[in-house]
């Protein structure tokens, strides 16, 4: 709720220095954004890690993961979270900042998330903080999907 305060408080400070119409309309696409990463964030909660990360997805959307390896397209980053070594993990996750670029068809955002793995053995719980940056596109419907996280 924080963050969404700052957002907010932002877009007032923003609406002082930029014409009414690009103000407007990039507000509008930060509030889109926000909605869809907490949508995205309650998929994988739903129905797991490979799901959300598919239903989200640009066609052609691209991942970073570990040892800097790029996963390319939704089915290939779906496969990458079927994975049976993801079936313990949960994510969370929340936009500190969302910025849209002038045309308003693009966004990128960032903020902080967190890891949780329960070893299958020993029970014991593993945390792993971090910083995300997820690039959106808007699709010809009108949603947004990532193409880079």
């Amino acid at each position: 709720m924080k963050n969404f305060i700052k957002i907010l408080l932002l877009f007032s400070i923003l609406n002082g220095c930029t014409p009414k119409s690009a103000t407007k309309n990039a507000a509008y696409v930060k509030l889109q954004i926000v909605k869809t990463e907490k949508d995205f964030e309650q998929l994988v909660a739903e129905k797991g890690l490979a799901e959300g990360f598919y239903q989200f997805a640009d066609s052609n959307a691209v991942i970073k993961r570990e040892h800097d390896t790029l996963i390319i397209g939704k089915e290939n980053i779906k496969n990458y979270y079927s994975n049976p070594k993801y079936q313990n993990k949960t994510v969370t996750w929340s936009p500190d900042d969302v910025r849209v670029s002038d045309a308003g068809d693009m966004a990128s955002s960032y903020g902080k998330y967190i890891w949780t793995s329960k070893d299958t053995t020993s029970g014991k719980e593993q945390v792993l903080k971090g910083v995300f940056h997820t690039v959106w596109k808007k699709q010809k419907d009108g949603s947004w999907k990532y193409i880079w996280d």
